[in-house]
């Protein structure tokens, strides 16, 4: 099946986009993010808040070594995350439906440029000053009686559209 190993995933090119969790609190949501990191090559997740980081068996459970090929860091909130990444030229989007929000299937990219996406809490969703940090937002179209989806359902739809947008 050509996979790689985690040194020779290290040293890959990776997808310019890095994943930011704002205080997700699910171990199993957090390990299943690293394991579709892991899927698209991405360059790295952001822990932020109260966001449990590895070494840890329920994250370890849903990510099955995704924590150790993928590059994560630790921030003691979103926001700081976020000015991190804008300051190293990253352009991010917080993942929420907001008034004036791009739905997802509209993103247009540039290939020569990094993004970062935030992904928020179950209940809460992307903290309000984290946000107005962003340069923008985006939402994935829903067409059912719920408007919310698992926190990592949604990074793995977002993070294989970034994927498409930038690799294929």
């Amino acid at each position: 099946m050509q996979r790689l190993s985690v040194k020779d995933f290290k040293a890959a090119d990776k997808l310019p986009l890095v994943v930011v969790l704002d205080d997700v609190r699910s171990l199993y949501n957090v390990g299943s993010v690293f394991r579709s990191c892991d899927a698209f090559r991405v360059e790295a997740v952001y822990l932020c808040g109260i966001t449990a980081t590895p070494p840890h068996p329920e994250i370890h459970k849903t990510a099955l070594g995704g924590e150790d090929s993928v590059d994560w860091r630790y921030f003691a909130s979103a926001t700081q995350a976020v000015e991190d990444l804008r300051e190293r030229g990253y352009c991010v989007y917080a993942i929420e439906q907001v008034v004036g929000s791009t739905k997802l299937q509209h993103l247009s990219v540039d290939r020569s440029q990094r993004y970062a996406v935030v992904f928020g809490n179950e209940v809460k969703g992307v903290h309000q000053d984290t946000v107005d940090a962003c340069d923008g937002c985006l939402e994935i179209p829903q067409f059912g009686t719920k408007h919310s989806l698992n926190v990592s359902v949604t990074a793995g739809i977002v993070v294989w559209e970034f994927a498409q947008k930038l690799l294929l």
